[in-house]
């Protein structure tokens, strides 16, 4: 039986829609509020990765694409829901077989005595394989400062695997930008492996109202209009605070705030609560945060 033809074309439009690519960038769209410049870079990607598998069917390939990618920025930018939809993306592109993401950290891959380390790391990457693994603040790995660390182990590990097995798995790195360059200069053999970095800037205070209003409203609830000035006044003044998480810290806010809800209502009801009393989020809710205060003394001080 003679061999089957290898194509003349390709339709790129074609591949496209039926690989569902557009259903990936839709989400991100709808899941994360800005990022503009990093759903450019994933549209990009996706592009040129959809050229590369066309490619391949008209025998251009010699080998795979390298697919390991660095993710830089501050926490709560969205780092974590990218990579679950980049995963999606190589799965429907068919780049990895199941399209699934195992998420960890330091202390799922590095042991804490001799022989801990290779077992712990090796588990891992069983689980990811297929897939996208995404290790989250990866500098922690490489503590040279610690001669009785075993990092470097896992490091190596990583190493061995993401070249011998680029095909079955896809390794994304996360962490702040200027640690995740040391990381990488400590360790060259990260920075030849990887082919995508993307940085994730913070939100802006417009963003982050946008994103409080889309948390609250998956959870049916809802920001008075002093209640959504309240938190206007917020966002700025929690940003120049201490450990600030971008999203994060939103979402940590809102928490509180619907606490204190709970409480103003429990407090005060002299009678039946209908859902609109249950569900909005008012300005006392707000300004009760201890964010306020600091600001005030802080401003007293200066």
């Amino acid at each position: 039986m003679a061999d089957e033809a290898v194509p003349t074309t390709v339709d790129l439009r074609r591949e496209y829609e039926e690989a569902g690519i557009g259903d990936v960038l839709r989400q991100l769209d709808e899941e994360l509020v800005g990022l503009a410049p990093v759903k450019q870079r994933i549209r990009e990607t996706a592009a040129r990765l959809l050229v590369e598998r066309a490619r391949g069917k008209l025998g251009l390939n010699d080998e795979p694409p390298t697919l390991h990618m660095s993710f830089t920025g501050n926490p709560g930018t969205g780092k974590t829901t990218v990579a679950l939809r980049m995963a999606d993306l190589l799965h429907r592109l068919g780049l990895i077989r199941r399209g699934h993401l195992v998420t960890v950290t330091r202390d799922d891959l590095v042991g804490q005595y001799i022989g801990h380390t290779a077992p712990k790391t090796k588990e891992v990457l069983k689980k990811a394989m297929g897939g996208v693994l995404f290790i989250d603040e990866a500098y922690y790995l490489y503590r040279p400062e610690n001669e009785r660390d075993y990092g470097q182990e896992a490091i190596e590990i990583l190493l061995q695997v993401m070249e011998n097995q680029r095909s079955d798995l896809v390794v994304i790195l996360a962490g702040y930008a200027d640690r995740m360059e040391t990381f990488f200069q400590s360790n060259p053999g990260f920075r030849s492996r990887i082919a995508h970095h993307i940085d994730f800037p913070d939100y802006s205070d417009a963003e982050l109202l946008q994103i409080a209003e889309k948390m609250l409203a998956a959870s049916h609830y809802t920001l008075s209009p002093d209640g959504r000035l309240a938190l206007e006044k917020y966002i700025p003044q929690r940003r120049r605070q201490p450990h600030f998480a971008n999203a994060r810290s939103i979402r940590n806010a809102l928490d509180r705030a619907r606490l204190r809800q709970a409480n103003r209502l429990f407090e005060s009801a002299t009678g039946p609560l209908d859902a609109a009393a249950l569900s909005t989020i008012e300005a006392a809710d707000i300004l009760a945060s201890r964010v306020f205060a600091v600001a005030e003394r802080n401003g007293a001080a200066q």
